[in-house]
């Protein structure tokens, strides 16, 4: 007697950028990939910065804005304490959805230095920490990614 083997979905990637992948693409990165399998999707989220020398004067591996509201979600991840990654061709490459956290800032980045990939990239429009406050910003990456969980899921 044998089994029919089940099928198994392939694997997807989603890459996350923002400017110093420090605060926002990391945030959503490490929640995409807390959420992803209890809502069912193979996706695998990474995160990269379109622009590291800004962030010159951030403190460790991740902002603390991000860390404390990934535990506070009851996200400990051993992956929030790898320090910011530049973006290179190979990333977008490797990705099959691209999404930038702010249309306005990281546009003009990806067309001064990925511009082959710009028409690929979905962007979004949550603030950094000098236009608004980390609990908004946050709290707009949690209502985007479930929007992007429950498009995934039903695709």
């Amino acid at each position: 007697m044998s089994r029919s083997a089940v099928p198994v979905k392939p694997m997807k990637h989603v890459l996350f950028l923002c400017t110093g992948n420090y605060y926002r693409s990391r945030y959503a990165e490490l929640l995409f990939n807390a959420l992803a399998p209890t809502a069912g999707v193979p996706w695998h989220a990474d995160s990269r910065g379109l622009n590291l020398a800004a962030g010159a004067g951030n403190v460790g591996p991740i902002s603390p804005f991000a860390a404390q509201r990934l535990l506070s979600r009851g996200i400990d991840s051993a992956a929030a304490q790898r320090f910011p990654l530049a973006a290179r061709a190979a990333d977008f490459a490797q990705a099959d959805l691209a999404i930038a956290l702010k249309r306005a800032e990281h546009q003009p980045l990806v067309l001064a230095h990925f511009p082959q990939w710009a028409e690929r990239i979905e962007y979004w429009d949550i603030h950094d920490i000098d236009v608004g406050p980390p609990d908004a910003a946050l709290a707009g990456i949690d209502a985007a990614l479930n929007r992007l969980l429950a498009r995934l899921g039903a695709a």
